[in-house]
């Protein structure tokens, strides 16, 4: 079966976050003039798909919805952790164990979370940046300090670990939790075997834990392979890895991740803070997109490998200075812009009001991101045209201002 990745699909007036709630989340409520009305710009920013969800999905919830009692549910059988067990399994040659699996409403309340269980009020986080801004969030929200160690890009865009630096950082005896994004948000990078060990090795030997979010880890670029940091280091329970078919399979707004705990103390506070309680209709399209949704998978990642050459192809050409690089994994582009703006032009504004384009400035990712935009290419290519389009035609307006 071919799926149809070219339908344009209204979203306005759905309650979506990236087509009615921009203006709250990405500029605070300001309601300042756009070259297009609210409902004509090109929504390019919040990491969901302009893709119809998953057929694997739908069909799983139909099926549910046929049965009319929805009451309060929890993960009591094996269902849903035998179908994300046989996904690993394939994809990953990693079974994860039964007795570590657990439930929450997202990635990100998870980090929220685990930054709460696990840290005394005088202890810290490291990341790498530039870096989702959620991991500072989920610091900041609980008065916690998030210590960042900058990736180094070289001049084709290509990111990599300054080893020395993060090295230096965790040997700070208030370092507790390592945010790893694994494959990386914003670069897409995917860290390679030598690369995790290496991480996963430093983060042992100063007893430091790493919270793995591998959210992305199947949005890879075709011939890209992803390694759980978890399976590179089967005997430590002092990795926590993060999942979810949210970001594959579109379904972001159906509230649902899963938890990988070894450490028995750790997950002994999740279980007695946290409800085990889970939507039922969001745990059959969990269960039912790791059982059947491969091949659409497959056709999406096709889809989404053309647009990052056309994204590629068209850069070269229209914007030669920017630098990019494809990313391994993701639906994001990863662009920089440095050479044609100022280091302190907030571009998420410029972008919205110069071209009527939403998308993501440096600045929403917390440290070294000066110049960058982060563009979501999750959306047929016709979207796709008309805002890499605009994003063209706004940086003369910029350059000229300039001059």
């Amino acid at each position: 079966m071919n799926f149809d990745f070219d339908e344009i699909i209204d979203r306005n007036n759905t309650n979506a976050a990236a087509r009615d709630g921009f203006r709250g989340y990405l500029f605070d409520g300001d309601d300042f003039a756009m070259p297009c009305e609210d409902h004509e710009v090109v929504a390019m920013w919040v990491a969901d798909m302009a893709f119809a969800s998953a057929p694997a999905a739908i069909d799983a919830m139909r099926e549910r919805i046929d049965h009319p009692v929805f009451g309060y549910t929890a993960v009591f059988d094996d269902q849903l952790f035998d179908a994300y067990r046989d996904w690993c399994v394939e994809h990953y040659d990693w079974k994860p164990e039964r007795d570590h699996f657990l439930t929450s409403p997202g990635v990100v309340p998870a980090l929220y979370d685990l930054v709460e269980h696990i840290l005394q009020p005088d202890e810290k986080v490291l990341t790498l940046t530039p870096a989702y801004g959620h991991f500072k969030n989920a610091c900041d929200h609980h008065g916690i300090e998030l210590v960042t160690s900058g990736l180094v890009a070289d001049a084709a865009g290509w990111y990599s670990i300054d080893f020395d630096d993060l090295e230096a950082k965790l040997a700070d005896p208030k370092m507790r939790l390592f945010f790893l994004c694994h494959p990386h948000n914003p670069t897409g990078r995917v860290w390679t075997d030598d690369e995790l060990r290496q991480m996963g090795e430093l983060c042992l030997a100063n007893g430091v834990i790493v919270v793995s979010d591998e959210i992305h880890c199947d949005l890879l670029r075709h011939g890209v392979s992803h390694t759980p940091m978890a399976k590179l280091f089967p005997d430590s329970d002092q990795i926590i890895t993060a999942m979810s078919s949210s970001k594959t399979f579109n379904l972001a707004g159906l509230g649902s991740a899963i938890v990988l705990i070894p450490d028995e103390n750790i997950r002994n506070v999740w279980q007695d803070r946290n409800s085990p309680l889970i939507n039922p209709v969001s745990m059959a399209a969990v269960a039912g997109c790791f059982r059947n949704g491969e091949e659409w998978r497959n056709q999406l990642r096709t889809y989404l490998d053309a647009n990052f050459a056309y994204v590629k192809d068209v850069l070269s050409t229209q914007l030669p200075d920017a630098v990019f690089q494809i990313p391994e994994s993701t639906y994001l582009a990863w662009i920089d812009l440095s050479h044609y703006f100022d280091a302190d032009i907030n571009l998420t504004r410029f972008f919205a009001e110069h071209g009527g384009v939403l998308l993501e400035g440096g600045d929403m990712f917390i440290a070294d991101a000066d110049g960058c935009i982060r563009v979501n290419l999750a959306c047929p290519r016709a979207t796709l045209t008309d805002g890499l389009n605009r994003i063209i035609a706004a940086v003369p307006s910029r350059t000229s201002s300039l001059a």
